[in-house]
């Protein structure tokens, strides 16, 4: 895989959650976070990540806003690598159930779903285990079981079970990694998962590094 040193990574703000630990933690890979408020930020980078927290309503409210629903529609079209981080790996599907009904990016088959932990605690906060379905050079360097931080309340359930990456459980076994081509998504929060975490983001950088072509406005 290529050098990820230098390769410039848009990290889509859209308002809706603290992005310095992410950009922290994506610099320590070597690559080159750039924080994007506009898709106008983006022209130059390699690979997009979109990240968020909160509810499913305002993030899509937020990317729509800030002119970055059909941008990373295109660019997804396009093949750019893009990762969606927690809120924004949700937000990669159709629709979601929270609040009511609300249409999603639609680059990934399926729903976004209350998890149904029985008689666990939620929001699920804390470690747990992530098994990997099948080799991807996302999880290269990973153990079959790699423990990661989630922090979440709903769970994508994809259409095509070929686009789980990795599961997780907490009351039930949810889908906690994606992958479908050049689109990845992952429910917990790598920044915040000590050095397996960062391999995932390394991993991630030199998958954007391969690509030759950056987006252009």
């Amino acid at each position: 895989m290529s050098s990820s040193v230098g390769t410039k990574i848009a990290v889509v703000d859209h308002g809706t959650g603290n992005l310095t630990s992410l950009t922290r933690a994506l610099s320590k890979t070597g690559s080159t976070p750039v924080r994007c408020t506009s898709p106008a930020d983006a022209e130059g980078c390699a690979a997009l990540m979109l990240p968020g927290v909160g509810s499913f309503p305002n993030g899509m409210a937020a990317l729509s806003a800030s002119g970055f629903t059909e941008f990373l529609k295109k660019q997804a079209h396009d093949r750019v690598p893009l990762l969606g981080v927690c809120l924004g790996m949700q937000m990669l599907f159709g629709r979601s159930g929270e609040q009511g009904d609300t249409e999603g990016l639609g680059l990934l088959d399926g729903t976004v779903r209350p998890l149904d932990a029985g008689n666990e605690r939620v929001p699920h906060i804390g470690w747990s285990l992530v098994q990997w379905s099948r080799p991807s050079q996302l999880t290269a360097g990973l153990e079959a079981e790699t423990a990661m931080y989630h922090v979440h309340s709903f769970v994508a359930e994809p259409g095509d079970r070929e686009d789980v990456l990795g599961t997780a459980s907490h009351g039930e076994v949810f889908t906690s990694a994606v992958e479908r081509e050049n689109i990845y998504g992952v429910q917990f929060h790598p920044e915040k998962s000590s050095d397996a975490g960062l391999r995932l983001l390394g991993n991630f950088a030199g998958i954007a590094a391969a690509v030759d072509k950056k987006i252009a406005i």
